[in-house]
């Protein structure tokens, strides 16, 4: 029998268009927030760069390959996912991470 898969973590950076940076902002807080309550989902953060108030850097942290397979098939995933192309000033950098071990920095 196969191993179960282990903890899926996504990050990455998006660069907003500055005149439409206050819209981009607001959908990319509701997208988290819905995300961050579905089943599976152990961390769902955004955030702003400090030097560069236009590229957001969103952090993933899922239990599962099958959770964030669940999170695609959401709707607020489909909606985002087709608002997103006109928030982008450039195309976006993201990167999944899937982990079998995790622990405390030191220790």
């Amino acid at each position: 029998m196969p191993e179960p898969a282990g903890m899926i973590v996504i990050s990455g950076t998006a660069r907003i268009r500055p005149e439409i940076k206050a819209e981009a902002r607001a959908a990319a807080l509701e997208m988290a927030a819905l995300s961050a309550a579905e089943p599976g989902c152990s961390a769902y953060e955004l955030s702003e760069l400090l030097d560069d108030p236009f590229t957001f850097r969103l952090f993933e942290q899922w239990e599962s390959a099958e959770a964030l397979a669940a999170h695609f098939a959401t709707p607020h995933f489909a909606a985002f996912s087709r608002a997103l192309p006109g928030f982008l000033a450039a195309p976006p950098q993201f990167t999944r991470y899937e982990v079998a071990k995790a622990g405390p920095l030191r220790g």
